[in-house]
């Protein structure tokens, strides 16, 4: 009983729980933001398609391709939005503070590994730089 009771309280699956939560609510976030907005303004340009009733059958058995259809659209306008007001957005701030980061390092003039910009020795060949001001 404690093995199962360390592997429910282990970090990982603490924190995959939390993600998979947070990854629903997020989805539904979307979705009503899509329904609300997106959708409204893909009307505005001539009304908003539904395939959900488009079928074919083959020997009587219905195949509902239409709702494959609703669905796929629905997949793509909810991936661009996530794309260009999520994703988008925070990769670029993201690539702020890498940039940040990397301004306050330097390469050794003689081994090329990457040292402090203060630094007046590097500390992978031991050589003596001149430190650069930050």
């Amino acid at each position: 009983m404690e093995g199962f009771k360390k592997f429910l309280l282990q970090g990982n699956l603490v924190q995959l729980a939390v993600a998979v939560v947070i990854g629903t609510v997020f989805a539904n976030l979307i979705t009503a933001f899509t329904e609300g907005f997106i959708t409204p303004l893909i009307g505005i340009f001539g009304g908003i398609p539904t395939f959900g009733d488009l079928y074919f059958e083959i020997n009587g058995s219905r195949f509902m391709y239409g709702s494959f259809i609703d669905a796929l659209i629905s997949f793509l306008i909810t991936a661009a939005v996530l794309y260009f007001l999520i994703v988008l957005p925070l990769g670029k701030l993201m690539e702020r503070f890498v940039k940040a980061e990397e301004a306050t390092t330097r390469a050794c003039p003689y081994c090329c590994v990457d040292i402090d910009k203060k630094a007046s020795r590097c500390s992978h060949c031991t050589s003596e730089v001149v430190p650069e001001t930050v």
